[in-house]
């Protein structure tokens, strides 16, 4: 049976670090980092996901300014806030909420935004250093909290073959791109994986260690991995209960009852990769205070 990998213990014990650093700052400096969330439109997931970050914050000692807008604002006035948080010396990270409404335009709001002080890492200069392994940029949330995972999993990743399923620009290919670098802790051999392959179990059967982020329940099976693969589900579905048609549970990509027992690693969901995402949105947000501050 694989090792369960506890991703919500794992990313306790970051924020804990978090919390101690930022107290460290606020007796150097008189101030502590700044995260300002921005959601528009009363989408209730995105609404949870919002509270939690503020919470996080709380919890760490960070300043929460959060800002939310009717879905009919339009889009320059996002763009005002955007420009307003910019220029504000107590804000540190700006995270606007996605998916915005069909009438904004997504990527004019992502390059908006100073790189520096993006923490969610979608603007363009962050991407390119991604690709470059520039560590002066910040890593996107959910890949960097899969990587902390492996890296705890997995101590020698060079020559090993890491499989992605999925593409996307928020997981899959800065994940790819984090994890090919020449760098002790990645230096891996890398395959992307997706829809276009006719037979996608050829790629995930071959990999060491394989990362799903493919947005489908169920999508890897077991006879589709090898025995002895670490497995990291970045999958978050909601499907019918088994027992209880009348209720929903949460689930990943991963048939995870019939992979782990070839697993020797893998993430459960929930509880996986879902806590660490928060934990590296802090982490960025603590680099981008001291980029400010110090330069660094």
């Amino acid at each position: 049976m694989a090792m369960i990998i506890d991703g919500k213990q794992i990313a306790s014990e970051i924020r804990e670090e978090i919390k101690s650093e930022a107290a460290a700052l606020k007796e150097r400096y008189g101030a502590v980092p700044g995260l300002a969330v921005v959601l528009v439109g009363d989408d209730p997931a995105s609404a949870v996901y919002v509270r939690n970050k503020g919470r996080a914050c709380e919890e760490v000692g960070f300043a929460s300014f959060q800002h939310t807008l009717p879905a009919g604002t339009p889009m320059r006035e996002l763009v005002s806030l955007v420009d307003e948080l910019n220029a504000r010396s107590d804000v540190d990270g700006i995270l606007v909420q996605l998916p915005l409404p069909g009438h904004m335009d997504e990527s004019a709001i992502i390059d908006r935004i100073d790189p520096g002080k993006d923490v969610d890492a979608f603007h363009p200069a962050n991407v390119g250093k991604i690709l470059i392994g520039d560590e002066k940029g910040f890593l996107p949330c959910t890949p960097q909290g899969c990587k902390v995972l492996i890296n705890r999993a997995v101590p020698d990743l060079k020559g090993r073959h890491l499989v992605v399923v999925g593409r996307s620009n928020i997981v899959g290919k800065p994940m790819a791109a984090m994890m090919l670098q020449k760098k002790k802790d990645a230096d891996c051999v890398v395959t992307v994986c997706h829809t276009a392959a006719p037979d996608i179990s050829y790629y995930t059967r071959q990999a060491d260690i394989l990362v799903v982020a493919a947005g489908r329940p169920n999508t890897i099976t077991g006879p589709m991995v090898k025995e002895g693969v670490v497995v990291i589900d970045v999958g978050m579905n909601r499907i019918a209960h088994p027992d209880d048609p009348s209720k929903t549970k949460l689930v990943g990509d991963v048939k995870f009852d019939e992979v782990e027992k070839l697993a020797s690693a893998i993430t459960p969901v929930p509880g996986g990769v879902g806590p660490m995402t928060i934990a590296m949105l802090l982490s960025n947000t603590l680099k981008a205070f001291r980029m400010h501050r110090e330069g660094s």
